[in-house]
């Protein structure tokens, strides 16, 4: 099935300028997945990834394409860099998502190929002047507002449970359709969510948390019952969407969204270690809730101790990046919170250990005084 003109011609408005060039010229090649899908949605284009059929890698690197792929082949075009994968088909070989095998013979199809993706708004294919190739009715699905998977073989790749809620999250307006809910659910009541590795969760993850409404995803993951497999220390999975949200719009950075999700975990540091988050991430969620305790203390002492326990006179960057996700949950004065940072960093600890150089053991108490008394001094 090809697509309407109309939907057609937003996509050719969109890939224009992409003409067959000497490389190209002769390949029957087809823009794929989410650039199409963006154009048709509107929305800015991204990368573009291309699926050639026809063509065995020789011809491929005859035309000066460089190989990349490791799995199956995928070449870079010489001068745009764009990424060119040769049509395949690909069967379930054992479990999890490397258990596949994949066939790239020039008899492979483009619908076949595109059979073998995830939701049919991620499996509509575009010539390079702009004619839809859309056999699996993606074009339709994305006017109704629906992430619906393209077949059986969705089944076959845990990771796609991930990504479904990684574009409910992107895509607010889009619901999932109930049959490809009630797939995931068999999924996960399969095993297959267990196998599923730290890494590629982590990926989904993250992307899914810096999405416009990350609560989505989360609630995705819940419906399938894939959350309490892949995140089972993880509480208050409500609460914390609604955080999340608030935090998206803000536009708050990944570190401060993640601390944001595990603030009511209890056993934040098992989920890190789980994900195997970068460290900026864990950092942030361990310190969190000390912020959050603290974030009303009037005594200077107070103060002092939680600016000591985030390591705030150390790397205030990574304070005041807590500061602003903590505002996402709980009202503050952060503008006197950073007022009293400056101060305690502003002691000039050099100038202390000089005047006690005799007695180097009253070093540190001396500098900890001095910062109590700057911060005594803001509420005078």
């Amino acid at each position: 099935m090809v697509a309407s003109s109309s939907s057609a011609g937003s996509v050719a408005a969109a890939v224009q300028g992409l003409a067959h060039d000497d490389t190209v010229s002769g390949l029957q090649v087809y823009i794929v997945g989410g650039a199409v899908r963006d154009a048709l949605l509107g929305l800015p284009a991204g990368d573009r990834d291309w699926v050639v059929v026809g063509a065995a890698p020789e011809e491929m690197t005859r035309r000066g394409f460089i190989p990349v792929g490791g799995d199956f082949p995928v070449f870079l075009h010489p001068r745009t860099k764009e990424e060119y994968a040769l049509a395949r088909t690909e069967r379930k070989s054992g479990r999890g998502y490397k258990g596949f095998t994949f066939y790239t013979g020039v008899d492979v199809t483009l619908e076949q190929d595109l059979q073998r993706r995830d939701l049919t708004v991620n499996a509509i294919a575009c010539t390079p002047d702009g004619q839809l190739q859309d056999p699996l009715n993606g074009a339709r699905d994305l006017e109704a507002r629906v992430l619906r998977h393209v077949g059986e073989a969705f089944a076959e790749d845990p990771v796609r449970i991930l990504r479904l809620g990684r574009f409910a999250a992107r895509f607010a307006e889009f619901r999932v359709a109930d049959e490809t809910m009630a797939l995931c659910r068999r999924m996960v009541e399969d095993g297959e969510a267990d196998a599923l590795v730290p890494e590629r969760v982590w990926k989904e993850l993250s992307r899914g948390l810096m999405a416009a409404t990350p609560s989505r995803m989360l609630d995705v993951l819940a419906q399938s019952g894939a959350l309490a497999r892949v995140m089972p220390e993880l509480q208050e999975v409500a609460m914390v969407g609604q955080d999340l949200d608030r935090a998206a719009a803000r536009e708050q950075p990944l570190p401060g969204r993640y601390a944001l999700l595990c603030r009511l975990t209890p056993e934040r540091d098992a989920l890190a270690r789980r994900l195997r988050v970068p460290g900026e991430c864990a950092d942030q969620a361990r310190l969190l809730p000390s912020m959050l305790e603290a974030l009303h203390a009037v005594d200077a002492e107070d103060q002092l101790g939680l600016i000591e326990r985030t390591d705030g006179l150390r790397k205030p960057e990574r304070f005041l990046a807590m500061l602003d996700a903590a505002t996402v949950v709980a009202t503050t004065n952060a503008d006197a919170w950073r007022a009293r940072l400056d101060e305690a960093r502003g002691v000039d600890a050099g100038a202390i250990a000089k005047q006690h150089s005799g007695n180097p053991g009253e070093i540190k108490a001396a500098v900890r005084a001095a910062r109590l008394q700057a911060l005594q001094s803001l509420r005078h």
